[in-house]
């Protein structure tokens, strides 16, 4: 894996600084709000730029781990201001940080390494992610960053709603709750010219027609999932909230690591043996971090914070997961998803294991230990496997930004 050059993500106080300087330098044109607050009390803000009817909502942070939403989120903000034609019978509205809890947790601001990255990993447990929520969780249990996003879907009645994601390591796709006919071609125009592979058969979207290349659409409601286990259900996360007012949801996903291994189309010659054995290393790696969690918790008996409740969650998925991998036909017959799903697999565990040692530094020192031997080994063949090169940080925010606008403008053509 390379050495990174420099590189920082900015911190939430740091990303509502910079856009309280663009409301400060452009009143006439923006403006910067509260429109709720996390659970720990921390405010959630939404920068607007323009005040016309017709909406895009961006949002970033909705996963602590992805983060380079939020240097994507102030280099649109500055693209749209600069650019009036992208103003044009349009407003944009930016919010800041879907969970700032969990961004608080997540402590990789400038990882040099996929190790060094999980040595400060945080994603909260699918209940207490704000866009996830609604798919696990009775309305009457709704997180208030989950209430304060729906809140700002039905002010504004965007016709398109932007979740800018991000994936540790592998290719670029996009998902979409509709079809946005055109974005296919600027999508992988874009990717090509800054060398990020396209991610062809990613697990997230399996099963799911394309509309080109990485460009998936979500299947509609009576088409079963293609992990039957899974608790979440992206037709019921906030994804879909803006369906109401008629509008779409484009979930645009770049790697921070890329690996030229998941955009081959070729077909796998035995796909569902292949899954087998991944389901099989899923289980035991799992098994050996569920081992020292089970030492630990005698130790661990008073606590219950998220990192603990995110490790377990991760832990609790497995033997559900895995039966489906086993149990279910490949959802994809190529050699990209086959590496997609193996990916897929590598992770689970792995952030598992990340998130159960940092609960166990200063507890455990012994346990610790052995789970940071394990998060470099796992790290360091997970790089290895899918022959990592880091994705320079400004083409990772140029892709998404190009993607984000491609989407903005063929959406309105479709709205229109």
């Amino acid at each position: 894996m390379s050495v990174l050059p420099e590189l920082r993500y900015p911190t939430v106080t740091e990303l509502v600084s910079a856009a309280r300087a663009l409301a400060a330098h452009r009143p006439g044109v923006c403006t910067l709000r509260q429109v709720g607050a996390s659970r720990a009390g921390r405010p959630l803000h939404l920068l607007s730029v323009g005040r016309a009817r017709r909406a895009v909502l961006v949002v970033a942070g909705a996963h602590a781990n992805e983060p380079t939403g939020s240097c994507t989120l102030l280099a649109l903000a500055r693209r749209v201001l600069a650019q009036r034609e992208l103003r044009d019978g349009m407003s944009w509205h930016f919010l800041l940080c879907a969970d700032p809890d969990g961004a608080s947790l997540h402590v990789t601001p400038a990882p040099r390494s996929l190790f060094d990255y999980h040595l400060g990993f945080f994603r909260p447990a699918g209940p207490e992610q704000p866009e996830w929520a609604p798919s696990v969780l009775p309305p009457d249990r709704l997180p208030p960053e989950t209430l304060a996003l729906t809140g700002v879907i039905d002010e504004l009645r965007p016709y398109l709603q932007v979740t800018l994601h991000g994936t540790d390591l592998g290719g670029s796709w996009v998902q979409l709750t509709k079809d946005v006919p055109g974005l296919a071609e600027p999508f992988a125009k874009s990717a090509a010219e800054l060398h990020i592979p396209v991610e062809t058969g990613a697990s997230d979207a399996a099963g799911w027609p394309a509309s080109g290349p990485g460009v998936h659409v979500m299947p509609a409601p009576g088409i079963g999932p293609a992990y039957p286990s899974l608790p979440d259900d992206a037709r019921h996360s906030t994804w879909f909230h803006a369906h109401r007012y008629g509008g779409l949801t484009a979930v645009v996903e770049v790697p921070m690591w890329a690996s030229d291994l998941v955009d081959d189309p070729a077909p796998h010659p035995a796909p569902a043996a292949a899954i087998c054995r991944l389901a099989r290393r899923l289980q035991r790696d799992a098994l050996e971090v569920t081992r020292v969690l089970d030492g630990a918790l005698p130790r661990l008996a008073d606590l219950d914070g998220p990192l603990l409740r995110a490790a377990k969650w991760g832990l609790e998925l497995v033997p559900g997961l895995a039966a489906d991998l086993v149990h279910t036909p490949p959802a994809d017959r190529t050699m990209a998803y086959v590496g997609s799903v193996d990916a897929f697999v590598r992770r689970v565990p792995l952030r598992a294991a990340a998130m159960l040692l940092r609960v166990l530094r200063g507890t455990d020192e012994g346990a610790a230990n052995q789970l940071e031997e394990l998060v470099a080994t796992w790290s360091d063949a997970f790089a290895e496997r899918f022959r990592a090169r880091w994705v320079p940080l400004e083409h990772q925010v140029e892709h998404q930004s190009r993607t984000v606008v491609a989407a903005a403008l063929h959406a309105r053509e479709g709205a229109s």
